[in-house]
């Protein structure tokens, strides 16, 4: 019934489930209220209501397991590499045992010259978990690259639901009502930040814009 589920989440991001990602499911879902936040700093909040809100962090420096798609949909490119990272967390590495899963994975995507829509490739990274972080499993999948990713100062606000190109871009469209004119983030590459698997329907997601240096 679980994989049956997540086949029928797959089918709306229109990506096919293999058959060998039922072991990756369930020792997700056993595993599922064990989950290693990413550490970082508040530096401050902003706004008094929901809709208005967001806040400023700081992330140091850590290791990630990075992978790269380029499908033709945005969902479809996160799909396939929240796969790969599953069994990779799951099984797929140099110690042959489950990981931990940490929170958020994170999504890097950039906006075509224009600003209107997505470009296809997106890097999607998954924090390794403290007791992993100063010796990084090697993972099985030449596809999967663990990297040293730098500190990163960020202006984050929450919204829930479905991540497709169309959401995002609205997301982007109002933070920046919201912020006003400035030059202190950058634009053009932003962070999808996801905090539930694809299966939950209103998952808890942030849009982070990056600060600059």
């Amino acid at each position: 019934r679980l994989f049956a589920h997540w086949e029928a989440v797959a089918s709306t991001h229109r990506v096919n489930l293999p058959r060998d990602m039922a072991g990756p499911i369930a020792q997700m879902a056993r595993h599922r209220h064990a989950r290693e936040p990413v550490p970082y700093v508040s530096l401050s909040q902003h706004g008094k209501c929901e809709a208005a809100a967001f806040e400023e962090r700081q992330y140091p420096a850590g290791k990630w397991a990075c992978v790269t798609m380029g499908e033709p949909m945005y969902e479809q490119s996160i799909s396939m590499s929240f796969m790969k990272l599953m069994r990779y967390i799951c099984k797929e590495n140099s110690v042959g045992c489950h990981l931990g899963m940490t929170v958020p994975v994170l999504n890097e995507i950039r906006l075509t010259e224009e600003g209107t829509e997505l470009e296809r490739e997106v890097l999607t990274a998954y924090y390794l978990p403290g007791e992993f972080q100063q010796n990084p499993p090697a993972p099985m999948d030449p596809e999967i690259h663990v990297t040293e990713r730098a500190p990163l100062r960020v202006l984050t606000r929450v919204f829930y639901g479905m991540t497709t190109e169309e959401t995002i871009l609205r997301e982007i469209s109002l933070f920046w009502e919201l912020l006003g004119p400035t030059d202190t983030v950058l634009r053009g590459t932003y962070i999808v930040a996801s905090y539930e698997n694809p299966s939950v329907p209103q998952r808890r997601n942030e849009i982070w814009f990056i600060c600059r240096p």
